[in-house]
């Protein structure tokens, strides 16, 4: 067994210039996220790390966060789609598919 069930990692990155997740307030998100997983109980070993990340390279579709071990990506626009991937990929195992990044979105 992992030490962790399951990472979300949050792209934070900013770009001069260019199209990136911290211009989409990721922060913001991150920072829910954290307070969601910790307030469900699904904080620490055995359960959910949330993760800072730099660029995932996917700016495209910003802003995005990437769920491991699954490699499910996200993206999301606010903090009620940030409630659902908790409540209903980190917390059951279900992933949200109205909030899946295509496949195809890059750069």
């Amino acid at each position: 067994m992992s030490y962790y069930q399951r990472h979300i990692f949050f792209c934070l990155n900013k770009r001069d210039g260019e199209a990136a997740c911290a211009d989409q307030d990721a922060q913001a998100a991150f920072d829910h996220c954290k307070q969601r997983v910790k307030a469900a109980g699904l904080a620490g070993p055995g359960g959910v790390r949330v993760n800072k990340a730099g660029c995932l390279d996917r700016c495209a579709g910003g802003p995005v966060a990437v769920v491991y071990p699954e490699a499910v990506w996200y993206s999301f626009v606010d903090k009620s789609d940030i409630d659902e991937i908790v409540e209903q990929h980190l917390g059951q195992g279900q992933v949200v598919e109205r909030l899946r990044l295509p496949p195809e979105v890059g750069r």
